[in-house]
């Protein structure tokens, strides 16, 4: 049975911005390595048209860049949305009720099926279906924008901690 973990960059301060994070050559990476190993990653609307961006090559990329961008198409995508009715290659609109949905994934799945998205973490939080948190904290206060947690939760328990790069701790949780 697959797991469903939520990992994504965060601020001192508990806000998640892309844009904020530039990762480091070695936390970079652990990211490549990191999507190579996912059994698929599931999204919601606004993250995955982020994320979208490594579905076409840019001129502009290193080595590094590219390396990713091979990494994460090779990789199933589930797109959790009320509004889209298409997405792109190798991604699968998941409609209907979550919770089955979900249920059905992690059945049919083994490995990690990484979320990311602070709503959609925390509506998979509330039908429990969330089994680790990876929480990649990040030398940066940013004062605003959208927290790691969209909402109070239940109480968690460390389970690891490891530096990541030249700055970066990864924290994983685990539900109590």
């Amino acid at each position: 049975m697959a797991k469903i973990v939520y990992a994504l960059n965060q601020s001192l301060d508990g806000y998640v911005d892309h844009m904020a994070f530039q990762p480091d050559p070695l936390l970079f990476r652990h990211f490549i390595e990191d999507v190579r190993g996912l059994t698929g990653s599931l999204y919601g609307r606004r993250m995955y048209e982020t994320m979208r961006y490594w579905d076409e090559d840019h001129e502009e990329w290193d080595a590094a860049e590219r390396e990713y961008a091979t990494a994460w198409q090779s990789k199933p995508k589930w797109v959790v949305s009320r509004t889209l009715t298409s997405v792109g290659p190798n991604a699968s609109l998941i409609e209907g009720d979550l919770a089955s949905a979900i249920r059905g994934l992690k059945e049919q799945h083994e490995g990690v099926i990484e979320v990311s998205g602070p709503e959609l973490a925390h509506s998979l939080a509330e039908l429990g279906l969330v089994d680790e948190y990876r929480i990649y904290l990040h030398p940066v206060v940013l004062g605003h924008g959208k927290p790691f947690f969209a909402g109070p939760r239940p109480p968690l328990r460390l389970v690891a901690s490891d530096r990541m790069g030249e700055q970066v701790i990864r924290l994983t949780y685990v539900p109590v």
